[in-house]
């Protein structure tokens, strides 16, 4: 079964992107159907994905993507709200299996003028980063944003509770997620990493096991917002309480990840500036499981600052900067609790990022290029992208992502071996 799927798979993805589609009639009456029976609306896509390795690795295999898609998203005035459901049937060729995804499944209702409420799975996000991240410390997929897949997968959907409080000077955002949603982290299974116990780059032959927060009502996350808007500046703190995102911690008898406890404290501004909008971000990661910097198996406390600026250079052209920083605390213990012959992070970690956008044929191509670079750790990584407007519905898509470091260790250097082209083709209706 597993090798005639492994031979079908490329053969329907060729037609997915080679075979005419149905035309537009054809899914404007499945659209009425939906909304003259039910009162539905229905939206979606369909979508071809396929990628390379530009490296062969023996641990890896040589496909980087390779997936057929259907998004339907189906939402209905319900009562005094709205109710929503989005959900994704995934044939993925590298994996070899059938997946259903649900990407979305709320209620969204406004009991009050000043109170919204949103119940069920959904993505939540907040933050002023452009693809960098400080008090957004909801889940991600961070496998998907490094082989080729749409960004819009790189946020993940979390079964939370979520208040919009809108009265008084200040707005307030409440969020509670019954059972932590961890991040998709990169764990050897499709892309290779390094392995701090091996001193190596590992890939499918060591592939990292966790071990995963499961007590619902126990194993919660709370987190806050409070914003206001006054003259054309945003200010915002924010609050959380839960976990690491990712396994930044290991157990010492079983030798598996886990996810320790995290404390975020943090605030941002952003306002228009010379001629674009700029912002500033800091945020506090407390380590509640590592306060004092002590335990080696356990990532240290950290200050983190964001700094970005974003402003059209001439007509259809953008440009985004951004300077980021990570300061690790109790640094000297830090120090002092590795283990001998174990490399050493540098108490500050300095990023910075570049992103150019240029539209051109009357904005039907968008030509795009978002860079990483690590000043500290000498290593990065390039997003090029080009995604052409073939009609109203079909977008056609080429890109790459480009890994460099010169020491594996470090956090883009340990993924050179992963670099890799994809190309998509995406029917929207």
């Amino acid at each position: 079964m597993t090798r005639l799927f492994k031979h079908m798979l490329p053969a329907a993805l060729t037609a997915l992107l080679l075979l005419p589609l149905p035309a537009d009639a054809e899914i404007a009456g499945v659209q009425d159907y939906f909304y003259d029976r039910f009162e539905v609306d229905l939206h979606g896509f369909t979508e071809g994905r396929g990628g390379l390795r530009l490296d062969r690795e023996e641990d890896q295999r040589d496909a980087s993507i390779g997936e057929a898609r259907l998004q339907l998203d189906f939402s209905r005035w319900l009562g005094d709200g709205e109710l929503r459901l989005k959900t994704d049937l995934l044939a993925d060729g590298v994996e070899e299996e059938l997946k259903l995804e649900l990407r979305e499944a709320n209620y969204a209702f406004s009991p009050h003028p000043d109170l919204d409420i949103r119940l069920g799975r959904q993505v939540l996000t907040w933050g002023t980063g452009d693809l960098l991240f400080i008090n957004d410390v909801f889940a991600k997929d961070w496998e998907s944003f490094f082989i080729g897949r749409d960004d819009e997968y790189l946020k993940k959907a979390a079964d939370a509770v979520r208040l919009g409080v809108f009265a008084g000077p200040v707005n307030l955002d409440l969020v509670y997620v019954p059972l932590v949603t961890h991040s998709t982290y990169i764990d050897g299974s499709r892309l290779s990493y390094w392995h701090g116990g091996r001193q190596q780059i590992v890939g499918r032959d060591e592939i990292a096991r966790d071990k995963s927060r499961n007590r619902v009502f126990r194993d919660s996350e709370y987190a806050l917002r409070l914003y206001r808007q006054q003259a054309g500046t945003e200010y915002a703190l924010y609050g959380y309480y839960g976990f690491w995102s990712t396994p930044e911690g290991m157990q010492q008898s079983s030798g598996r990840l886990i996810y320790p406890r995290l404390a975020v404290y943090g605030a941002s501004v952003r306002r228009p500036l010379l001629g674009g909008i700029s912002n500033l971000e800091v945020g506090y990661y407390h380590s509640l499981d590592d306060s004092s910097g002590r335990d080696p198996l356990v990532r240290n406390s950290e200050w983190r600052l964001l700094v970005g600026h974003d402003r059209e250079l001439a007509r259809d052209l953008t440009a985004g900067i951004q300077y980021y920083l990570e300061r690790k605390v109790q640094y000297n213990n830090y120090l002092a609790s590795l283990p001998p012959g174990a490399p050493a992070a540098d108490r500050n970690r300095h990023l910075l990022t570049l992103r150019l956008t240029r539209l051109l044929l009357q904005q039907n191509l968008t030509l795009s290029l978002f860079v990483y670079w690590s000043p500290s750790d000498q290593d990065g990584h390039l997003r090029p992208k080009a995604n052409y407007k073939i009609s109203d519905q079909l977008a056609v898509e080429v890109g790459a992502n480009l890994f460099r470091g010169s020491r594996d260790h470090t956090f883009w250097g340990q993924f050179e071996d992963n670099s890799n082209v994809y190309l998509g083709l995406r029917r929207t209706f």
